[in-house]
């Protein structure tokens, strides 16, 4: 015991308020991430999604000092600043791939639509489960408009804030889940990035290539990011999913 000690702790809302639509949400992502492969062979691609965002490209003001015997590398601690740069990561479950990353400055409603749609156009007659938070970006105008496009809707879609299918957030939202779709998207519980594959790469990244470099421009940096991504998927396997989802009671 050690009563002095204490650590925050960030609960979803939805399992206090809403447990059934808590345990709805997790089951049905957890059930996508162990018949991945299963939908893969029937040619229905489950993805992870999201967005890393204000990446730095530091440059560390003098060379790092190589490890000795018995002696840690060190590395400089003071840095100059060169700007930064957001990753769209799309984590292939089945296969535990990564699709080339989305890389730009900033990280709004169309660059969002623009890297889903390059995931796409890599199968476009094929179907596609995306999972993600419920980001307003997630949820756009443009990603309705795509969807639409892409599953040949002919539908009338309304006006944003006004009317029909793009009139909230919430009709959006409806849309973007609707099962009918080869494009759909299941979103995860609010305060839950924990239950999104991509976030367990999104640590390896960090841990073995943004927190150890150095880069002289926002260029270097996005070379290096690609460079990784090509190697990673070299040797890359599914992550091991164990938690199997939240218990219904009878």
């Amino acid at each position: 015991m050690k009563p002095h000690k204490i650590r925050y702790w960030l609960n979803s809302p939805e399992k206090q308020e809403a447990p059934e639509v808590f345990a709805a949400k997790v089951n049905t992502i957890c059930n996508l991430y162990l018949n991945a492969q299963e939908l893969e062979q029937k040619d229905i691609h489950v993805v992870s999604t999201d967005e890393m965002t204000g990446i730095q490209a530091l440059e560390h003001k003098y060379p790092a000092k190589l490890p000795l015997p018995e002696q840690c590398a060190k590395m400089e601690f003071e840095y100059i600043r060169h700007g930064t740069t957001s990753l769209i990561g799309f984590f292939h479950i089945a296969n535990g791939t990564l699709y080339p990353p989305y890389l730009n400055q900033t990280r709004n409603e169309d660059d969002f639509c623009q890297a889903v749609r390059k995931v796409v156009e890599t199968a476009p007659e094929q179907e596609w489960i995306f999972i993600c938070d419920g980001l307003n970006t997630h949820k756009s105008e443009s990603l309705v408009k795509f969807v639409a496009e892409a599953c040949q809707l002919d539908i009338a879609l309304g006006k944003k804030g006004k009317s029909g299918i793009l009139q909230s957030m919430k009709s959006r939202e409806a849309f973007l889940l609707d099962l009918e779709h080869k494009i759909r998207f299941v979103y995860t519980p609010k305060h839950c990035s924990w239950m999104n594959q991509i976030e367990i790469w999104f640590g390896i990244i960090s841990r073995k290539l943004l927190k150890r470099k150095s880069y002289s421009s926002i260029a270097e940096l996005m070379k290096s990011i690609q460079k990784f991504v090509e190697q990673y998927n070299l040797t890359a396997h599914p992550f091991k999913w164990t938690y199997a989802g939240v218990p219904l009671t009878i």
